[in-house]
């Protein structure tokens, strides 16, 4: 059967920008639109329904419902809402309720504003400007953007670590959300450890995933928050921007699938990227002491985990020693040195299973 393709959503910036135009539209109207059109960064022209809104004597509301197509994140089915009312002169934006406030440097935004990024506030402005310009009004216009659920949505994201506080960000660069966007996640990978960077951090612990991550914090529960960061299938991403931004060491902490594959030197991990090679994983087994017999059933094994299974139940735990040193090598010739790296295996519950570290210039 042919593979549907995935469909695209929209950003909560371009959300939020049909819902300052049709807000704006109703204010100079007094009448709120069933659906607006706006340009995306992208060149398109874009339909959004307005599900609510109203008219005040002296300000408007509109409400546009973020849909994430078929990638949809903690924000998909939100609620956008912009007020909107008339100033003497200039567009002045900020963020109501649901919308975070920025407490921490290292943001495309200062610390104190509201969470809207650049592309979506200036998206915002030039509706608002070119919507004024389309009417003939000479005046000015004061924005909030709220999201009534943002602060529990938040919960579900990573903004409160980022020093986000209070709400969901408003975001997007292009105005489209494409399903699994690699760019999304490699911005917000860079986007951490530059919070990271200067909060003062000169290391930070890298992981595959919500649950590694958990077991990582239970690890070093000294480290502050914002030095844990989700690196999903990237680790040789990861681990050269760690280097660009000048961390002296990177922990590496998961589990034995995805770190069979960065041992044999593949930096992209996904499922789909390379496959284990089993015959590579009977070589480690043999450097712990592993017999024939044993080496015989690794390389027909199926997974991974089961290989970790076989040298657990034969005691063999140096094997996980083995491991990581390789993860740590093969790490560090792919960003050519410059950094220490500590990898740290655990299996699916959290069990630590090995670790090894190779210091910075020691390769």
């Amino acid at each position: 059967m042919e593979e549907k393709p995935l469909r695209h959503g929209y950003t909560t910036g371009a959300t939020a920008t049909a819902a300052t135009r049709a807000a704006l539209v109703g204010l100079i109207e007094g009448k709120i639109p069933h659906e607006v059109t706006i340009q995306i960064p992208t060149g398109d022209l874009v339909r959004f329904e307005v599900v609510d809104g109203s008219v005040e004597p002296h300000s408007a509301s509109a409400v546009c419902i973020k849909d994430g197509g078929d990638d949809p994140d903690a924000t998909h089915g939100a609620r956008i809402v912009s007020t909107v009312s008339f100033q003497r002169e200039g567009i002045t934006l900020d963020g109501g309720i649901g919308v975070g406030r920025v407490t921490k440097p290292g943001l495309p935004v200062p610390i104190g504003e509201a969470a809207i990024n650049p592309v979506p506030r200036k998206m915002i402005r030039e509706v608002a400007q070119e919507t004024l310009q389309e009417y003939g009004v000479s005046r000015g216009v004061h924005i909030i953007i709220s999201v009534p659920d943002g602060e529990e949505i938040a919960k579900k994201t990573l903004n409160p670590r980022l020093g986000i506080i209070g709400g969901i960000s408003i975001l997007g660069t292009r105005g489209i959300v494409v399903p699994f966007s690699t760019a999304a996640y490699k911005a917000s990978i860079v986007q951490a450890m530059n919070v990271a960077r200067l909060a003062g951090h000169k290391q930070i612990v890298l992981t595959t995933g919500g649950r590694s991550e958990k077991y990582a914090m239970r690890m070093f529960p000294e480290f502050a928050e914002e030095v844990f960061v989700e690196m999903g299938d990237f680790v040789g991403f990861s681990l050269k921007e760690a280097k660009r931004q000048q961390f002296e060491k990177v922990f590496l902490v998961g589990m034995m699938g995805k770190f069979s594959k960065v041992a044999q030197g593949v930096m992209m991990v996904h499922a789909k990227s390379a496959p284990v090679d089993f015959h590579f994983l009977a070589e480690v087994a043999r450097e712990a002491g592993a017999d024939e017999r044993l080496l015989e059933e690794i390389r027909g094994a199926n997974t991974a985990s089961q290989v970790g299974d076989m040298m657990r139940e034969q005691g063999l735990m140096g094997f996980f020693d083995r491991l990581a040193y390789y993860c740590c090598k093969k790490g560090l010739e792919h960003v050519n040195g410059g950094l220490a790296i500590e990898t740290r295996l655990t299996t699916l519950q959290g069990e630590f299973l090995g670790m090894a570290t190779i210091e910075r210039g020691s390769l």
